[in-house]
């Protein structure tokens, strides 16, 4: 048994619906089918979650709902109508909309927000299992609850809980083809809770786990993971093989084709993972495994994310005062900032956080607390701040690596404000500014990618 994902691109249009549903044929062994709610067409579109939150946004200020409501119930109109599909479906999705809406409008906003966006996937896989029953192909819509993805109730940022599995596994009784929306699940009091950002990856990953699939397919819009950003660097280098600690790395640090969470799940069982194109679904894809062959490529890929800042913190003798960065640490989780990376010396230490969270008001405060309470020497922010990733599992066990790092970062003339080396060395991160990032990221994909490279391997 395998479950396919196809995430928003490939679910857009009556044209996407057709190729999902010759690649859904091309396999018996795709039983299980997750899609997310259509995305853009064409470059200046708007994706249907963008349209959701909008009328939700009305809903909340007690607006005008029928402009929004007609914008969503068009867009999906215009699927099925191209292909075919008989009205009464249309009918059936606006009813559901306009009951959720009826159920929902005197919740609290978060509440009202995460079950209005949830319905872009909920309709899509009821218009894609239509479709395929109109094909010939038995096929089911299941409703998470129904499938037994129960979650925290955490508004936007749902974990599946423990139980879950046991229930999925009954979905592999079920014949034909089961079609699951992805993004959301039900808390235990049967609220619509959604995940994080990229949440139809999530929910692919679980169904995988709890029917014990042997592949998790996610269908994309790019014939494979890049090594670096394309947007960056012109055709790239194809990744066609990396670990779940890779892949975990990369998407932290910026790459966005799969989403860092919804990696645990399959990674626990060790279910391989093939990213594929929905447009080109004969290209081989990247499989994501427990473990590749690191002497070919050492490292497999270059990152880059901007927004960061960086708090140093200067005192003298820091290495002897027991609990000092515990005691900053609870400083910055008291204003509910949330710490990305803590590189430090003996008299010192920094804390790289998201700029967002950060500002002039904040700023202020914490370090007042800093002063006050840590007696420091010195403290000042650091603003402007790019993190750029070079992974690669296979470093550990070759030399030279990092002095290719840092002699492509003096050839490209940028400053570096910050190393750091995780102690697993899957990774090397460093800081530099954000509009030095481009330039430093071109010059280690030379070096690490175009350029012969002379590394002797050690068994380690």
């Amino acid at each position: 048994m395998k479950v396919a994902k196809f995430g928003g691109s490939s679910v857009a249009s009556a044209a996407q619906f057709e190729k999902v549903a010759k690649i859904v044929m091309e396999d018996a062994e795709r039983k299980v089918i997750v899609v997310s709610a259509p995305g853009k067409r064409f470059k200046e579109d708007i994706k249907m979650t963008d349209m959701l939150i909008s009328l939700a946004e009305e809903v909340k200020t007690g607006g005008d709902i029928t402009e929004p409501l007609r914008r969503v119930v068009d867009r999906y109109a215009s699927i099925a109508n191209e292909l075919g599909l008989d009205s009464s479906i249309l009918d059936r999705i606006e009813h559901d909309v306009k009951e959720l809406i009826r159920s929902l409008h005197n919740e609290e906003p978060t509440r009202l927000l995460d079950a209005i966006k949830a319905s872009g996937e909920d309709n899509n896989a009821k218009l894609m299992a239509a479709y395929l029953n109109q094909l010939g192909i038995e096929a089911h819509y299941v409703n998470p609850k129904e499938a037994g993805i129960f979650v925290t109730d955490e508004p936007g940022n749902a974990r599946v809980l423990p139980e879950s599995y046991k229930k999925i596994w009954k979905l592999r009784e079920r014949t034909g083809v089961l079609v699951v929306p992805g993004f959301f699940g039900y808390s235990l009091e049967g609220k619509i809770v959604t995940f994080s950002r990229g949440g139809s990856d999530i929910t692919g990953s679980i169904l995988a786990a709890g029917v014990k699939a042997e592949l998790y397919e996610n269908f994309t819009d790019v014939d494979s993971i890049y090594s670096v950003n394309p947007m960056i660097v012109p055709n790239p280098n194809e990744i066609k093989e990396l670990t779940y600690r890779e892949m975990r790395e990369l998407s932290y640090a910026g790459f966005s084709v799969f989403h860092d969470e919804a990696l645990e799940p399959v990674y626990k069982l060790g279910i391989p993972v093939c990213v594929k194109n929905t447009n080109n679904p004969q290209a081989a894809g990247t499989y994501i495994v427990a473990k590749r062959n690191y002497h070919d490529s050492p490292v497999v890929g270059i990152a880059s994310d901007d927004g960061f800042c960086n708090i140093h913190v200067d005192k003298y003798l820091m290495n002897r005062e027991i609990g000092f960065g515990r005691k900053l640490l609870h400083i910055l989780e008291d204003e509910g900032i949330s710490y990305e990376h803590t590189p430090s010396g003996i008299d010192n230490i920094s804390v790289i956080i998201r700029e967002n969270q950060f500002d002039q008001e904040v700023e202020q405060r914490v370090f007042d607390r800093i002063q006050k309470e840590l007696e420091v020497d010195n403290v000042y922010v650091e603003r402007g701040l790019a993190l750029v990733m070079v992974v690669g599992e296979g470093m550990n066990q070759s030399v030279g690596i990092a002095a290719k790092a840092t002699e492509a970062f003096a050839r490209a003339n940028v400053n570096l404000e910050m190393i750091n080396q995780g102690s697993s060395e899957v990774s090397m991160m460093f800081g530099v500014k954000a509009d030095g990032v481009e330039k430093a990221v071109k010059a280690l994909y030379n070096v690490y990618f175009n350029e012969l490279m002379t590394i002797s391997y050690s068994n380690i």
